[in-house]
């Protein structure tokens, strides 16, 4: 597989991720025999960037990953690690934790439950809205010097943060929602991250399955699909993004490829400095999404695309109203 660069200062990394939450969290049940399988199909296609975060199923998607790479040569593997999420026994939330001892804290657990002595890409999930960004990124440098982490990264923040981040520490990469039906980094967020030249690591890059080109609309949530909040999947706002999806799945016909194969293509079409990650939980959906590696766009498929579902296209927002605030970057006064 090609790499491409985790912004101008982190590491070389395949042109796709995989990323591992739904395996433990928030999707409903999976696999875990599968999870190692899709997880071992994944290194064997050559992905090399491996995403997870310590609260995706309290630890358990750590350990998870632990068990894939057993056997497997961990300079081989580049893990990204979110931290920060608080959660409860019930898998609620409880906010989010920037503090200086707490990154320390965090990152001491998962090192011991990934089975290494350092984490290649580290970063806050969300900020701590009651701990200045220097501060969390300044106790993430001290761990870089101290050799438990190699880059610093972010997620889910808006412009100006980036900004302030950087100063402090060269920062790799911003996680951050990207797809055709997500597209709000792109008036401020991306091109801040091109200025001080961070790379974009895509989640979310077939909008939770929506772009998937296997979703219908009576399909049954199962426990713990936090998919059954989302405005985007809920009733006439499902139907209206299944139209467009339609609408994808013609052009991608065209093409002799799928509506995910497609969408994932156009993310990774926008820039070489994003890296999509995909959220396959199975190894036949890892395949097909392999094979949109081999898409290449031209730029009347691009104009194709746009036509199909142009930016603002899509109904319904990212997150459901009591979360905007402290989950989705592009929220009123998420910018700074």
């Amino acid at each position: 597989m090609r790499t491409r660069t985790l912004g101008t200062t982190g590491p070389a990394v395949s042109e796709l991720g995989l990323g591992l939450m739904g395996m433990s969290d928030l999707y409903g049940p999976a696999d875990e025999a599968e999870s190692i399988a899709t997880i071992h199909a994944a290194l064997d296609a050559g992905i090399t960037l491996m995403d997870t975060g310590d609260f995706y199923g309290m630890g358990h998607n750590e350990m998870l990953l632990r068990d894939a790479l057993k056997g497997r040569a961990r300079e081989q593997v580049v893990i990204s690690v979110k931290f920060g999420a608080l959660r409860d026994p019930d898998g609620g939330w409880g906010g989010n934790d920037g503090r200086p001892q707490a990154v320390k804290n965090f990152l001491a657990y998962t090192l011991r439950r990934l089975g290494t002595d350092h984490v290649d890409v580290y970063r806050p999930a969300r900020l701590d809205p009651s701990v200045p960004v220097e501060e969390t990124v300044g106790a993430i440098a001290e761990m870089v010097k101290a050799g438990h982490v190699r880059h610093i990264g972010l997620s889910e923040v808006g412009a100006e943060t980036l900004r302030r981040a950087h100063a402090v520490h060269p920062i790799s990469d911003l996680q951050i929602e990207y797809s055709l039906l997500s597209r709000g980094i792109e008036r401020d967020i991306l091109p801040a991250a091109r200025e001080l030249g961070i790379g974009v690591t895509a989640y979310g890059v077939l909008s939770r399955g929506l772009l998937s080109g296997h979703w219908s609309p009576g399909r049954a949530l199962g426990a713990g699909d936090f998919r059954g909040m989302s405005p985007r999947f809920q009733q006439e706002n499902l139907q209206r993004n299944l139209d467009l999806v339609e609408a994808l799945r013609r052009v991608a016909e065209a093409k002799g490829a799928s509506v995910a194969q497609l969408a994932l293509a156009w993310v990774a079409a926008q820039g070489e400095d994003i890296i999509p990650l995909v959220g396959a939980r199975r190894r036949d959906r890892l395949a097909e999404s392999l094979a949109a590696s081999d898409l290449a766009l031209t730029p009347q498929d691009l104009a194709d695309i746009e036509r199909a579902v142009p930016a603002g296209a899509a109904a319904g927002d990212r997150y459901a109203t009591a979360q905007m605030s402290h989950l989705d970057s592009e929220a009123p006064g998420n910018g700074s």
